[in-house]
């Protein structure tokens, strides 16, 4: 095999992409800024048992694992930040009230989300703690959309479900593990005969709700629709009066919801979001509300968030124009290397053209030139 071949799914990122991921990068942590959430950089690796703890246990077939040369334990490469910024929140900041985190940092996966994902995402989240009211899920939504119109995302589309209901419904019911997760699997695929058979031994009225769950998506009607036929339980209640009320808040959006939607149903507590756009083949953004994130860490605190995986995004927004720059002659002259390095200090880009490179193409839209006329370096439009 030849030296430069690279693991399957996973690549090199080159000049234009790598410019407008920086590019969105920047774009998203500063609109992340703005809302008052705090940088924080968590590490590569952690020990096994931090980054498997609790919610991270789902984690556990996507993370890489390896031997600490140092001390021989276990440790992994972070398949997902959330679980460390838990972390951060829970052991190292401590605080009291309210929290607001952001990070950005390359994960691994031991395998591709997707047919063609990447198996080394760059993934941009921001994380919330300390406050149970809808007011958070509400805003770490808005926080997501702000950050998609930051990335040129055209006419993005939310999809609501929310955990409660599933949960509130089998709240009671005495089910193996692999039962269990035999129902979620068939309410994921909308598979109704499945879930009939899964379902033949309960309650009739719970059983009448599990399968309505499978047809419950579409417009604002899903929800009359489930008051109408789901059992009128209290979790039931709340979940669905939590989906009208943030659906509310997105009077501009378009909004649909799939009840049965049980992606991440280990892992979610309420409602929970993932927003899509015409020009992605998958979602772009995932998120919602998981308060027992923190609980391993001796500290379950409220929490919502939401993630995006920067090379994904990229690829479904439009391609962004070139800086411009100006183009200098490289001579070893000192008024024009100060010239050159004033320009560079007021934020300006130069680029000097190597001897006989001339007529190189590059990454930078040169749409100015230094020239030198009657003995003075001034700068010139091509």
């Amino acid at each position: 095999m030849s030296a430069w071949v690279l693991p399957d799914h996973i690549a090199d990122v080159l000049p234009s992409e790598a410019r407008h991921i920086e590019e969105l990068r920047r774009d998203l942590l500063d609109t992340a800024r703005c809302y008052g959430y705090e940088l924080v950089i968590p590490p590569l690796l952690e020990h096994l048992e931090s980054l498997l703890s609790g919610a991270g246990s789902a984690l556990d077939l996507q993370t890489f694992k390896l031997v600490d040369q140092l001390s021989g334990r276990s440790i992994g490469v972070r398949a997902d930040c959330t679980p460390q910024v838990a972390r951060i929140d829970a052991h190292l900041l401590n605080r009291q009230g309210v929290t607001r985190l952001c990070y950005c940092g390359p994960v691994l996966h031991a395998r591709p989300g997707a047919p063609h994902a990447s198996r080394e995402p760059l993934q941009m989240g921001a994380e919330i703690y300390g406050h149970s009211g809808l007011e958070a899920d509400v805003e770490i939504l808005g926080l997501a959309l702000h950050c998609l119109k930051a990335a040129q995302v055209e006419q993005p589309m939310v999809d609501l479900a929310d955990a409660r209901l599933v949960k509130s419904l089998l709240d009671g019911v005495t089910l193996s593990p692999a039962q269990r997760n035999a129902l979620y699997a068939a309410l994921a695929a909308k598979d109704r005969a499945e879930l009939a058979d899964l379902t033949r031994d309960l309650d009739s009225s719970l059983r009448q709700g599990l399968l309505a769950l499978v047809n419950l998506y579409g417009d604002a009607q899903v929800l009359s629709e489930a008051q109408q036929h789901l059992p009128p339980l209290p979790g039931v209640r709340e979940a669905l009066q939590s989906l009208k009320q943030v659906a509310d808040h997105l009077p501009n959006i378009k909004v649909s919801f799939d009840l049965a939607d049980m992606q991440g149903y280990a892992y979610y507590t309420g409602t929970r979001f993932s927003i899509y756009a015409s020009a992605a083949n998958a979602a772009l953004v995932r998120g919602g509300r998981y308060d027992r994130v923190g609980a391993v860490f001796g500290r379950q605190r409220p929490a919502a968030g939401f993630s995006v995986d920067l090379k994904t995004l990229v690829g479904s927004v439009p391609a962004r124009a070139l800086r411009a720059a100006i183009k200098a002659p490289w001579r070893d002259e000192a008024a024009l290397n100060d010239l050159i390095a004033r320009l560079r200090r007021e934020g300006e880009v130069v680029v000097c053209v190597l001897p006989g490179h001339e007529n190189e193409v590059d990454e930078f839209q040169c749409d100015r030139q230094l020239c030198q006329v009657n003995g003075q370096w001034q700068i010139q439009t091509i």
